[in-house]
């Protein structure tokens, strides 16, 4: 199972898109993953409806408030794996970093981990979750 797909199935639980759902079906879902409903239009009544969009920042909020540790998932990716239960070390992060494409170099853990924190949440974004703007600026 893919790093990235774990972090996915722990923060989208199963409004993960099909292809990646099928590669967390061990994750664990976050407890009562809070939706906002997807706009509906005309033709979304002749196709599949999409799932209700999940919103990243509250499930993550809920998280963190049912621990102790004071962790800054909004600007560190150790602290954002931490709070879902992955492990955050430097090997983990530079195989999420090749996983999600990063060309840079990898022994500038700084630069990694800024951008594998704005990467994580853009592709939670296409993936079903409502993130807010500023967090994959």
């Amino acid at each position: 199972m893919s790093i990235f797909g774990s972090l996915m199935g722990k923060i989208l639980g199963n409004n993960a898109h099909a292809s990646e759902a099928k590669g967390n079906s061990t994750a664990t879902a976050a407890p009562s993953a809070p939706m906002t409903p997807a706009p509906s239009t005309a033709a979304a009544s002749t196709t599949t409806a999409a799932p209700p969009k999940v919103d990243v920042e509250l499930v993550l909020e809920t998280m963190a408030a049912g621990t102790s540790q004071k962790l800054d998932w909004r600007n560190s990716i150790v602290d954002l794996m931490k709070l879902v239960g992955i492990d955050s070390s430097l090997a983990n992060r530079k195989a999420l970093a090749q996983e999600l494409g990063y060309t840079g170099d990898m022994n500038d853990s700084a630069s990694m981990n800024i951008w594998l924190q704005k990467e994580v949440m853009r592709r939670l974004a296409e993936n079903g979750g409502h993130v807010p703007a500023n967090l994959t600026d």
